[in-house]
């Protein structure tokens, strides 16, 4: 039978709404509602820790008690979630009496409103509602997210009007694994007209780009060839100004040695509207999934990214390595392959004990992933005999050597 409910969206901004029941329902709901705008009172003996720190940023009134009848004076809209049927039932009694609409969490049909399973892409908002088939309704929301994001369904949005730049975006891809791009990065993407990108950008997803897509390659490929920063940052403002848009499409965050925030500085100096979209960094992503926690309660409570593109004791270093040595936590190394001896032995000679567990490792996220485990004192070795390449994460530290044994 087709859902009987009429959709409409309703404008709560400033509006007094009333949710009864601080659970896991109300943990649930109540993030939409306060983006929306509404003017949230919660009313429950109880809440989870969640709903508390939503109480504790200002973002609702909470009345630490039971429904009492009366709660319903003035509200625009109400929710019952509590975890007694009878409760709920009263809560939308007096709903009806007050012509409030009101959504019952454990019998919907029994409300006078029901929630959609809801998303949002690219300023549109849409939901979808399946005649009291929630799980039907989420699985029709994910597959529309999924091909807004990917754009294999048109999201109607107008070209960009005569004479204003669609601009850059910068676009961290994350560490490897394409689906770990954030959904905002991918939504963007899908909305390229141009994509310069870099050679550890996921590649998996320049092959979801529609035919008519210009493909800039800004491979910066370690002590090889390369294309100057420049090079790229004129391309990026050229493509714009062309009235294209354009993402430049990095590995891991643009502003963990990514040269990213080069490239903000270079549009804005050109005019070129950019914006930022932040990636899951290689730094911590590429570690966790190779079973090595940067940081783990009682054995380290500091982490120091460091960049190995240039060895200890060059005029051009900004690195304290013998500072770096007596700390006690985790050292992330990034690029620090091709110097992993001078980088080894600075630590070693500034102090730090020779059992230190190191752990490297090489296409974190990818399909070839292979980690190495050794030590301070022989990793130079293991590495070499390993054949250890870039790109490469190495980790320093006693988190090094904590990986559970898998079966």
């Amino acid at each position: 039978m087709d859902d009987p409910h009429y959709l409409s969206g309703l404008q709560l901004t400033g509006r007094r709404v009333v949710m009864f029941g601080g659970g896991t329902v109300a943990q649930r709901r109540l993030p939409r509602l306060i983006s929306a705008g509404a003017r949230v009172e919660l009313v429950s003996p109880h809440t989870t820790p969640s709903v508390q720190g939503m109480v504790d940023a200002g973002e609702l009134v909470w009345h630490e008690r039971r429904y009492t009848e009366g709660d319903l004076r003035d509200a625009w809209y109400a929710l019952a979630c509590t975890n007694d049927p009878e409760v709920n039932a009263a809560i939308c009694a007096e709903a009806e009496r007050e012509r409030v609409f009101c959504v019952r969490a454990d019998e919907g049909e029994s409300g006078s409103a029901v929630t959609p399973a809801s998303g949002r892409h690219g300023g549109l908002l849409f939901g979808v509602l399946s005649g009291g088939e929630p799980l039907r309704s989420a699985a029709v929301r994910d597959s529309m997210l999924d091909g807004l994001h990917n754009g294999t369904i048109e999201d109607g949005r107008q070209p960009h009007p005569e004479g204003t730049l669609p601009g850059v975006a910068l676009v961290g891809g994350g560490p490897g694994d394409p689906e770990l791009i954030t959904v905002r990065g991918r939504r963007l993407l899908a909305r390229a007209d141009v994509v310069v990108a870099d050679r550890l950008a996921p590649r998996e997803l320049l092959d979801e780009l529609a035919p008519e897509v210009e493909i800039v390659d800004a491979a910066k490929i370690p002590y090889g060839r390369a294309a100057s920063q420049d090079v790229i940052n004129q391309t990026l403002i050229e493509k714009a100004k062309e009235g294209k848009f354009v993402v430049r499409l990095k590995g891991g965050d643009p502003y963990l040695f990514g040269r990213g925030f080069e490239e903000v500085l270079a549009c804005v100096e050109a005019g070129v509207p950019v914006t930022m979209v932040p990636g899951i960094t290689s730094a911590f992503a590429v570690p966790a999934v190779a079973d090595v926690p940067v940081t783990h309660r009682g054995v380290a409570h500091e982490v120091v990214v460091v960049s190995g593109h240039v060895a200890p004791g060059d005029d051009r270093s900004l690195v304290d390595w013998e500072l770096l040595a007596r700390l006690r936590g985790t050292i992330v190394l990034m690029m620090g392959v091709e110097r992993l001896p001078q980088f080894a032995k600075a630590l070693l000679d500034g102090g730090r004990p020779a059992d230190t567990p190191v752990a490297i490792v090489e296409d974190g996220t990818m399909r070839t992933q292979r980690t190495l485990r050794s030590t301070l004192d022989t990793v130079v070795t293991d590495a070499a005999a390993s054949g250890v390449r870039p790109p490469a994460v190495i980790v320093i530290g006693p988190v090094a050597g904590l990986a559970p044994e898998r079966p």
